[in-house]
């Protein structure tokens, strides 16, 4: 079985050991994918820009395996809400 892992160049991947997808056979997992710009390296305060990037992140991982967003078939996602100040 094939196994192939892409990587965003984020820096946080090479520090904590984790790819931002990986792809084994016809599958392909993403996942780490946070809202960050890699171009400008910031993450903005609005949450639909984040939200906007985010998806713009998963959407080049998955190109780069090949896929597309019309690929997907699941997505679990996480949102916190940190404390108020």
């Amino acid at each position: 079985m094939n196994r192939r892992l892409i990587s965003s160049g984020s820096s946080f991947e090479r520090e904590i050991g984790y790819s931002r997808a990986v792809v084994d056979g016809a599958w392909v997992f993403v996942s780490g994918t946070t809202g960050f710009d890699y171009q400008s390296m910031t993450i903005s305060d609005d949450l639909l820009e984040q939200t906007e990037q985010c998806l713009r992140n998963i959407n080049a991982a998955l190109e780069q395996a090949g896929a597309s967003l019309r690929d997907v078939v699941g997505n679990t996602s996480a949102m916190c809400d940190p404390p108020r100040r």
